[in-house]
């Protein structure tokens, strides 16, 4: 279940996310679960990641975004144009 954020944490999330490139990129074929994996991989490692996603009309992006939430338990922070920015807190990382 994707958590929800407060308008304060989002905006520390999008701060925080600034500065990161994609590093994912979902190609035109959509989402593959290859491309999902890789996504939770990087969740895994980063927390805060950027996907590229290739789909060319917005709604199908729209869909795309939804998806990749939904199958990585992530939590989608900005959308901007083709980029997603997301986040899925580590479990096992220790509080800061």
């Amino acid at each position: 279940m994707p958590l929800t954020l407060t308008a304060r944490q989002r905006a520390q999330l999008k701060a925080r996310a600034h500065a990161l490139e994609p590093v994912v990129q979902v190609g035109h074929a959509g989402l593959s679960d290859t491309v999902v994996s890789e996504i939770d991989r990087a969740l895994t490692a980063h927390e805060l990641i950027k996907v590229r996603l290739g789909a060319p009309d917005r709604e199908s992006r729209l869909v795309q975004g939804s998806e990749i939430c939904a199958r990585t338990d992530a939590t989608d922070v900005q959308r901007v144009g083709k980029i997603v920015v997301l986040w899925r807190p580590n479990p096992e990382a220790p509080d800061a």
